[in-house]
């Protein structure tokens, strides 16, 4: 390699430079000490973000008795830890919501209350708030044509359970039955009519 490369001419530092370099340097601000300052130290609770710059010798001094909780309360340095581990930055309840003055925003509190409301939106799976008040509507059963007719000679539609099927057909048994009209037969034919089709449910396994 050569040392009077054209390519290292410029990268030559002259004594001249270096020297005023090192007396432009900043000063030790270790009392009484004038060497240079080459490591910066903090300066403590409440200034962060500012320095001292000492000598090697001295910030070593310094970071042996540095204590960043010197002359804080036990109240004080429980309260600091406890917000040290969310790096003191506000908290609140899981599933709340940031505190305001006074409570809760204003804009906050309605746009709960219109969530609440059960006009303002359908909660089709009754995830939120009371399921049976908001739960979607049952899809109706597909039944056979005989069947459907003979739910609909005792009254009733496709959604009737076992126990309302019973209930009504009993019901219109002693409403049609000639006893409960001193031996008239003019309704035998629709009692004849219900007795059917209840054995056609039955038959059916609706009841």
């Amino acid at each position: 390699m050569k040392l009077n490369s054209k390519y290292l001419e410029g990268l030559r530092i002259r004594a001249g430079a270096s020297a005023s370099a090192r007396k432009d340097a900043p000063r030790c601000e270790w009392p009484g000490c004038r060497q240079q300052a080459e490591h910066p130290a903090p300066k403590g609770r409440d200034r962060e973000g500012e320095y001292f710059l000492f000598c090697i010798e001295h910030v070593r001094q310094y970071n042996k008795r540095y204590n960043y909780f010197s002359g804080m309360a036990d109240e004080e340095l429980r309260d600091w830890l406890e917000r040290n581990t969310t790096g003191h930055r506000p908290t609140w309840r899981m599933g709340g919501h940031a505190p305001g003055p006074g409570g809760l925003h204003p804009d906050l509190l309605k746009s709960r209350a219109a969530f609440r409301n059960a006009a303002a939106w359908r909660d089709a799976f009754g995830l939120f708030g009371n399921a049976t008040a908001r739960q979607a509507p049952r899809p109706r059963r597909v039944l056979p044509a005989a069947v459907v007719e003979a739910l609909g000679v005792l009254g009733l539609d496709e959604e009737a359970d076992a126990a309302c099927i019973k209930m009504r057909y009993k019901k219109l048994v002693k409403e049609l039955h000639p006893d409960m009209h001193g031996g008239d037969k003019s309704r035998e034919a629709r009692l004849r009519e219900v007795i059917a089709a209840y054995h056609k449910l039955r038959k059916a396994k609706l009841v």
